[in-house]
């Protein structure tokens, strides 16, 4: 750990689109980064507001070479997370805290049982439109805000970031926001994904009905499982997609464009296991899930 007067040690497990705009970003405010990864890279760069930027960053790709951090940001996709297990549990030490940088609405249930007894786990969510187009290379579109629950945790995370080029907003509904954060996905995601299509499906009036339809059956989980959300948070949800530049895409039609396995258990997948929990009908996001696991199995058989 660090000393009283040396920068904040961060290590950022995933070197994906979110974990490289992170890394850059807390490097370029001055922080300690280590980037932690499964192949190795000689450097990142970032595209971003017409500027190429290439950090200082270390790099590792096995547990033991990197000492416990004061900061984890897990940032790997949410089906990679227990992969995650042997980096936590090594960067883990007395005074961490990790940020789980994920997408979905269970953070903590996920990524608890894999961390040290007494770790702090900051649940975050992600806004923030990036894409890895290869192996160390990011392409930053717009937007880099980073959205965590209120409190001691969450404040020493907005200092940790104050100053850098990532906007820490708290909220005190986190449950609510987590949703409302899903509905940006739940939709868009898989539409884009099946008929790998840009967001410029949704300027169809017939596609923008749909994606009306599929989130108001997330709506009706959302308020079964608690939050505190109506219809007004599916529209507001539409409207950020389709103030998306037309050619621009989704984080599971990345995915799949790039031939790795799919985020939908935990996008869609979370709206149906909801829905069958309180015996909801969701004849759309059903049909969007069975869907998606075969365009899932095909890019992992190939």
């Amino acid at each position: 750990m660090r000393s009283m007067d040396s920068p904040a040690h961060i290590a950022v497990i995933g070197a994906g689109a979110v974990g490289g705009l992170t890394a850059v970003f807390a490097r370029e405010a001055g922080l300690g980064v280590t980037l932690c990864l499964r192949s190795p890279l000689d450097e990142l760069t970032m595209r971003t507001d017409g500027e190429e930027l290439r950090p200082d960053l270390r790099f590792a790709t096995s547990p033991g070479e990197v000492p416990p951090a004061d900061w984890v940001f897990l940032t790997t996709k949410v089906q990679d997370t227990e992969g995650a297990a042997g980096w936590l549990r090594e960067l883990c030490g007395p005074g961490t805290a990790v940020a789980v940088i994920q997408n979905g609405v269970d953070h903590d249930e996920r990524v608890r049982p894999l961390l040290p007894e007494g770790t702090e786990l900051l649940p975050t969510l992600a806004y923030m439109a990036v894409e890895r187009v290869a192996p160390g290379r990011i392409v930053h579109h717009f937007s880099s805000e980073l959205h965590v629950p209120e409190g001691p945790v969450g404040d020493r995370f907005a200092r940790l970031l104050e100053g850098s080029r990532l906007t820490v907003r708290t909220v005190a509904d986190f449950r609510t926001a987590a949703w409302r954060k899903l509905f940006t996905n739940v939709a868009a995601n898989p539409l884009t994904t099946i008929l790998k299509q840009r967001m410029h499906i949704l300027g169809d009036p017939g596609m923008h009905a749909l994606a009306e339809d599929i989130l108001r059956e997330g709506v009706a989980v959302a308020r079964a499982e608690g939050a505190e959300v109506g219809e007004a948070d599916a529209r507001s949800a539409l409207r950020k997609n389709t103030s998306v530049p037309p050619d621009g895409g989704t984080s599971m039609l990345y995915d799949r464009l790039a031939g790795r396995p799919l985020e939908h258990e935990h996008i869609t997948g979370a709206v149906v296991r909801a829905a069958e929990r309180h015996g909801i009908d969701v004849p759309l996001n059903r049909m969007l899930l069975t869907m998606l696991r075969a365009v899932d199995r095909e890019l992992r058989a190939g």
